[in-house]
């Protein structure tokens, strides 16, 4: 098919493989009907490629094969599956097992996927690299998803994704994706493709064939050729009909293969039920059938297929007139057929998805047979296979309850592939056949993650906490996750009754040894936030001491570290998160990357370490968004509002709340409260005190002031002395000593004396200040220090101790100019230019503050002594990336070397000294 009208298509093309070429990899999907010319343009990518000296990897979906697990990733990476032993161990291992070319635990999908990104950027560090997939809408989804995750983390890379996706009345998505739409040609460009296939076409059939083709190419090219059957089809008025374009000349390819010998429509449909399959195999079906290999001649004749080791048909529209044009007994015959020639031992999935095509009604056996593809399929870290399998088997199954189960386990398989649609109506369909507890457990605990992630935590904690009470006295240990679940969601949105649900529901479980200290650290939640703290810090800081098992590892971790960001163990956290970092990009856990990245970014920000949560925060909204998991995102985006706040940016800071925090109140209150705590101090940073108790107080007295924006109170106290009203704060500086007696940290010590010097008479609070400055310089973090030399410095300077205020406002000023917090450096300036001591506004933040956030984090890396290999495995990058974002760092940190990173970053050493 020429490429007329397609001067502006070619031309983005070539910019794409002009940009990889110079390094700036990247990707496109060209999108457009069936017949627009989507894989004309791709061989012309391919062509132009080849003239410039590119590498090429080439696949195309088939759709008989889009249920087969990683068929697509196979065909595209087998030509350089030698290489895949240059790869990390653990990718290298997930990508064989995905494969299927060696047996081992299960392969974890996003491994799989930085496994193919790593391949594929090896290739093009040899020579710039295309890779070309048609027809991606065909391709099985886990290959789909391993391609898109590739195609999004190319940016430094030499190499050029190109994909073409047929468009449908349910769009096949590519998100994040560049997209080139192919319009239908013009009329004048529609007459140019058909005068050059068929000159002397006369009038009138020659303008009706351009009417009747819409500027579709195939359809112009078919209809022109057919001309005859077009006349002969044409209704009263002299027109083709209102079909839509496809199924126009699918009808054109329906008549044509109707003219062919029986023996040979029999053979097409043989190669059009899976067209994906060798040819060998399609021989002994045609074989199995009475035929012979010859009956596939007159369809090559006719330019239909190509014979090779496959059949390849001309247009995937002929292989459905093919498939689609014969009656339904004959489509099962075939089906049979091939599930009687395919071997259970080499071919097992493709065979028990023809014997499942061939089946129309309820049959146990061939149910049983799709459960174990499923669980194949799990062992290969394929979890929408999973689902399709699970729910096929399900359809097959005799009995309501064995249906009821098979759904239940294809929602849940659903929702782990990033589904929740499906996942939803899926779980929503096992509760009406189920009555077993377990099953409708698994299913409600579906419909709570789902919920999690499109409406609300709060909705989450209700639907598991229903699904612990169904199976809290037959199975325990799946009681235990399930109030696991609900209790992290109901902390997310502040809701307490359904906390206090959870928790009275886990005093009366007794669940297996290693999840006891998960369950009493989380009844220790519920006590912390009504207001018992004294109950609730043993057990919380009991499982930061529990030895680490390999059972409920993940759950273990993520409650330890929440639990000390909510007393007060900000530094065991740091310690905490990043173990458990480390443990999830290693096994490909990418799903529990953001929830660990929100609770280290937190811990960073109460250790005033900025620059390391910022990049905490960009990481992991990065990962949320890609993942569909928006609640998770929007939590990330309100810290993100917080650390703009201490910046002084103040229109970011205003503009990102105003995003955030109409849907955060709603869906996650905690981060709700922390974008509202920033916007507080933008006020109380620039000294408009009236503004900052307005907004602190509804942050301290609302439903989530006991979690950790209970650190907000110290800010409380300062703006409602600072008003003029210390009254108005009595109340919550009551219960914040309370809760920081019974941490009993020194930080928090600090922050009490603090607090409670700004409230003293002159004679107490000299020696409280002093405590607190003593207890902060030793402990805390730059951030808790300088606001604590800052009021110190600020009190000293109205008792007119000129020396000692100097002193402490010269400090806090450097600080914060070191941290970047602007306002707070203005603020503690105009302090000094009133003891006429001012000094010069140093660059805030230094060098460190002008990276972007993924800079200062693979700088952070590369100063801790790891290679950009090694750095690219533990961030999905690849190592040119790495080197990239290196490269552009450097001359920000006026360094030319690696070895000069050291002395540039390092954090805190965590405080110790405070712990049993």
């Amino acid at each position: 098919m020429s490429l007329v009208g397609r001067d502006e298509e070619k031309q983005q093309v070539d910019r794409l493989l002009m940009e990889a070429g110079k390094g700036h990899g990247g990707a496109l999907a060209v999108r457009g009907e069936p017949g627009i010319g989507k894989s004309v343009l791709l061989d012309y990518a391919v062509s132009a490629a080849r003239q410039s000296g590119m590498g090429l990897v080439r696949g195309s979906g088939v759709e008989s094969d889009a249920k087969l697990v990683y068929g697509g990733l196979h065909q595209l990476l087998y030509p350089h599956l030698d290489r895949v032993e240059t790869l990390p161990a653990p990718q290298a291992a997930a990508l064989r097992v995905a494969l299927g070319l060696a047996e081992g635990d299960e392969a974890n999908h996003f491994l799989v996927s930085a496994g193919t990104l790593g391949l594929l950027t090896d290739l093009a560090e040899e020579t710039p690299l295309l890779c070309v997939v048609d027809d991606l809408q065909w391709i099985d989804q886990e290959s789909v998803a391993v391609l898109l995750f590739a195609a999004r983390r190319l940016s430094a890379d030499r190499v050029a994704m190109l994909f073409a996706v047929r468009e449908a009345s349910l769009p096949f998505e590519t998100p994040s994706i560049d997209v080139l739409h192919l319009p239908r040609l013009t009329a004048d460009d529609a007459g140019r493709l058909l005068d050059a296939r068929t000159p002397r076409l006369a009038d009138p059939l020659r303008a009706r064939v351009i009417e009747e083709s819409h500027g579709n190419p195939l359809a112009i090219l078919e209809l022109s050729s057919a001309h005859d059957d077009v006349l002969d089809h044409a209704d009263a008025a002299g027109r083709v009909g209102a079909l839509p374009v496809a199924h126009r000349v699918q009808d054109v390819f329906r008549r044509q293969i109707a003219a062919l010998p029986m023996e040979t429509r029999r053979a097409l449909l043989v190669a059009a039920a899976d067209a994906g399959a060798p040819l060998t195999t399609m021989l002994r079906v045609i074989e199995a059938l009475g035929g012979a290999a010859s009956e596939l001649e007159p369809a090559e004749r006719a330019a239909m297929i190509q014979i090779g080791s496959k059949v390849t048909f001309q247009h995937p529209l002929v292989r459905a007139a093919a498939y689609q044009g014969e009656p339904l007994h004959r489509r099962i015959e075939v089906h049979h057929a091939y599930a009687e020639v395919l071997s259970a031992a080499t071919d097992a999935d493709r065979r028990v998805w023809h014997l499942s095509a061939a089946t129309t009604a309820p049959d146990e056996a061939v149910a049983a047979e799709l459960e174990a593809a499923a669980e194949r399929s799990r062992r290969r870290g394929a979890a929408m296979a999973v689902s399709a399998a699970f729910e096929r088997a399900g359809r097959l199954s005799v009995g309501q309850q064995s249906m009821g189960r098979r759904i239940a386990g294809a929602a849940q398989a659903a929702f782990d592939a990033g589904k929740p649609d499906r996942a939803s109506r899926l779980a929503t369909e096992a509760l009406t056949l189920a009555t077993d507890p377990g099953v409708r457990a698994e299913a409600i605990y579906v419909r709570g993650a789902v919920a999690y992630e499109r409406s609300s935590p709060r909705t989450d904690a209700e639907l598991t906490i229903e699904a612990a009470t169904l199976v809290r006295e037959t199975d325990p240990e799946r009681a235990a996750l399930t109030l696991y679940e609900a209790v992290h969601a109901a902390r997310h949105g502040a809701a307490h009754d359904l906390l206090d649900q959870a928790a009275d529901l886990m005093r009366d479980l007794t669940p297996p040894p290693h999840w006891a200290p998960v369950v009493d650290a989380l009844v220790g939640w519920q006590e912390l936030f009504a207001g018992r703290p004294d109950l609730a810090v043993g057990p919380m800081r009991a499982l930061q001491a529990a030895g680490d098992s390999e059972e409920a590892r993940l759950m273990r971790g993520m409650t330890a570290g929440i639990g000390g960001l909510l007393i007060g163990d900000e530094d065991d956290v740091v310690t905490e998160m990043e173990d458990l970092l480390a443990q999830v990009r290693t096994s490909g856990a990418l799903a529990w990357v953001p929830y660990a990245l929100n609770a280290l970014a937190l811990a960073r920000l109460q250790r005033g370490e900025f620059a390391d949560a910022h990049a905490c925060v960009a990481e992991g909204a990065e990962i949320a968004d890609e993942l569909g998991n928006s609640t998770e995102s929007l939590a990330h985006r309100s810290i993100e509002a917080w650390l703009h706040a201490v910046r002084g940016e103040e229109d970011r800071c205003r503009d990102l709340a105003a995003q955030v925090l109409p849907e955060a109140r709603t869906r996650h209150r905690v981060n709700a409260e922390l974008a509202g705590w920033g916007l507080a101090m933008l006020d109380l940073s620039a000294r408009r005190f009236s503004a900052a108790l307005e907004g602190l107080e509804e942050v301290c007295r609302g439903p989530a002031r006991r979690d950790v924006v209970r650190r907000a109170v110290p800010d409380l106290v300062e703006a409602a002395v600072r008003s003029g009203a210390p009254d108005q704060c009595q109340e919550e500086l009551t219960e914040f000593a309370r809760w920081a007696e019974h941490v009993d940290r020194p930080v928090t010590t600090g922050l009490l004396l603090r607090s409670r010097a700004l409230v003293a008479d002159d004679a107490e609070a000299d020696g409280l200040y002093a405590e607190a400055l003593r207890l902060h310089e030793q402990h805390a973090g730059p951030y808790d220090l300088a606001r604590t030399r800052l009021v110190y410095g600020e009190w000293l300077r109205r008792r007119r101790r000129r020396t000692e205020a100097l002193a402490r406002l010269e400090a806090a000023s450097s600080d914060f100019d070191r941290l970047g917090a602007r306002l707070w450096a203005e603020r503690a300036r105009g302090e000094l230019n009133a003891l006429g001591g001012a000094r010069e506004e140093q660059h805030a933040g230094g060098p460190l503050i002008l990276l972007t956030p993924q800079e200062w984090q693979i700088v952070q890396l590369a100063a801790a002594g790891r290679t950009n290999k090694e750095i690219a495995a533990k961030l999905y990058l690849s190592p040119r990336t790495v080197g990239h974002h290196l490269y552009k760092a450097y001359p920000k940190l006026g360094v030319t070397a690696r070895s000069e990173l050291a002395k540039l970053t390092g954090h805190r050493t965590p405080d110790t000294s405070h712990r049993d």
